[in-house]
């Protein structure tokens, strides 16, 4: 996730992606075969974020295929935007709210063609405005929080606190992973000193900065988490991540010890989004495929494989009682209340900060 002003400066911009980005090496240089009428679609997108078997249904239905291509952060995903001169190459982009109000302004994305995309109506109006323009050049994908994994069977106490991952107990340390989002990651440390999570305060930012420099000895690494059954929180190499949701549910599958927490101090909602490219020669194809995932029935496939909340209405009234039971997918009214979006408006110097904080801790590592 990457905020506002970087955009507007374009040399910070570039040589914070240059220190702490890393671009998914399967993003690069991949070509399309023939199909049936010889459209492809390219949807850059993060991996494990898209049921293979829709696109198969996809291309049996319309003959059109979709190829995607990976990025493992929000920076690799705009550094890669940026040097292909606004998309050029790409069909979609998945995108989160932090972000997409700026492509929105750099005019790299398509304004929708409601005609194209009737399923939109089955799409919740909240998530549809939550930002300018968002309903006129994007489609809400899904939303959920950011919180904590981890191993019930590997360590004493339940964890359900920031401070714990921040202020680790001997049997934590060597054992966390944290993201490198800049909002996220001094976002987590704001929370566990009791600071907003939007503050433009220097004193505040300074001190999220000094309490995550004295967490770094004790990591076992920056970044993320793979989704795979041998990843680092699978095996019990790593004993607390911090992760988003639905991720975290993902895991399960692999190991059934696995828990995931909305920490006590509170947390953030984020909602991701798909959108056409402007750069896109195949703007009609790729509206066609944004409506093919939001009806009722393949919504409702997604989700499920995903293990995110939908924002589309329709596929709600569809999914199984205990998908929309589970707390971790759709957390009650009172943990809710103790989470905030990201805010648009968040001063220059603010973001610059973050960006510079994590920038500093990851050089260190």
């Amino acid at each position: 996730m990457f905020g506002t002003s970087l955009l507007r400066q374009p040399g910070l911009w570039l040589s914070t992606l240059l220190t702490i980005c890393a671009v998914h090496p399967e993003a690069w240089g991949q070509t399309a075969s023939d199909n049936t009428d010889g459209t492809v679609l390219r949807l850059l997108n993060w991996s494990e974020y898209m049921d293979p078997d829709l696109l198969d249904a996809f291309q049996q239905e319309t003959g059109i295929r979709v190829e995607e291509l990976y990025f493992e952060n929000d920076l690799a995903r705009d550094q890669m935007v940026l040097e292909t001169d606004g998309g050029r190459g790409f069909d979609l982009f998945v995108l989160d709210d932090q972000i997409l109000p700026f492509y929105i302004e750099r005019g790299w994305l398509a304004r929708l063609e409601r005609d194209q995309i009737p399923n939109l109506s089955n799409i919740d109006p909240h998530w549809r405005t939550l930002g300018p323009q968002f309903e006129d050049y994007a489609v809400p994908y899904f939303w959920g929080t950011l919180g904590v994994a981890y191993r019930a069977d590997l360590i004493a106490e339940p964890i359900t606190a920031w401070r714990q991952l921040l202020e680790p107990t001997e049997e934590l340390r060597g054992r966390i992973v944290m993201l490198t989002d800049p909002y996220d990651l001094v976002g987590s440390a704001l929370f566990a000193l009791g600071h907003a999570y939007n503050t433009g305060v220097d004193a505040e930012l300074a001190a999220a900065a000094a309490l995550l420099d004295r967490q770094r000895p004790h990591l076992y690494a920056y970044g993320y988490v793979a989704l795979t059954e041998d990843a680092d929180l699978v095996t019990g190499d790593v004993y607390a991540a911090t992760m988003y949701s639905g991720e975290a549910l993902y895991l399960q599958q692999y190991n059934e010890h696995i828990r995931y927490v909305i920490p006590e101090e509170g947390s953030r909602i984020w909602v991701d989004y798909i959108a056409v490219a402007a750069a896109s020669d195949q703007k009609e194809a790729a509206m066609r495929f944004v409506d093919f995932l939001n009806e009722p029935e393949n919504a409702v496939q997604l989700a499920q494989y995903v293990y995110f909340a939908s924002p589309n209405m329709a596929a709600e009234a569809l999914l199984p009682d205990e998908f929309l039971a589970d707390p971790v997918i759709y957390p009650p009214a009172d943990v809710l209340e103790r989470c905030v979006f990201y805010d648009a408006a968040m001063p220059a110097a603010a973001i610059r900060a973050r960006t510079e904080i994590v920038a500093d801790l990851t050089r260190q590592r």
